[in-house]
């Protein structure tokens, strides 16, 4: 009986929802054909890599529109690489730390990848709940994206003004590692 050794290290992919897709959805971010594309190979690598896997969904407790529970807007996107054993985790705010199990689920990690949607709401929520548990948090800053591009640099470039510590990289780089 062989032993597999257990990682330290996770990918949190934060609300890759059906929501985002639908282009009459009021919270529509486009075309999301090259993201997908990017974050398939984000969880390729990490999944070679034995990273956990940790998929987040955002769900609108009391809404019957958007991000509606038991709904297909909150499923995850089906074009993305999600396999049965990676962990699925339902958030009713914008911190995936809050009143859920992810903090049960990153018992012994020591290192986050993250990437994801609404870049300067849920994903900077999530790095700085991160970042005040002392996590390693790497982000895959062109896998993450919001309504525009200007909102997605200033959050990004705000993160690194006052977050020194977090690494910032395109997935091309991240990939070369």
């Amino acid at each position: 009986m062989s032993t597999k050794a257990t990682s330290t290290k996770t990918l949190l992919l934060i609300d890759f929802e059906n929501e985002w897709t639908i282009p009459t959805s009021p919270y529509y971010v486009g075309d999301l054909k090259d993201l997908i594309t990017k974050i398939n190979q984000l969880i390729d690598s990490c999944r070679n890599n034995n990273y956990k896997i940790i998929f987040i969904t955002h769900i609108e407790k009391d809404s019957d529109i958007v991000f509606k529970e038991n709904s297909n807007n909150i499923e995850i996107i089906p074009s993305l690489h999600k396999l049965s054993q990676d962990i699925l985790i339902k958030k009713y705010k914008i911190s995936p730390f809050y009143q859920t199990t992810l903090e049960q689920e990153l018992q012994g990690i020591t290192e986050l990848v993250i990437a994801g949607i609404l870049t300067n709401l849920c994903v900077r929520s999530t790095i700085h709940d991160a970042y005040d548990r002392e996590f390693k948090i790497t982000v895959i800053t062109d896998c993450c994206t919001t309504f525009d591009p200007k909102t997605h640099d200033f959050t990004i470039q705000d993160l690194k003004a006052t977050r020194e510590e977090i690494i910032f990289l395109p997935l091309k780089e991240f990939l070369q590692q």
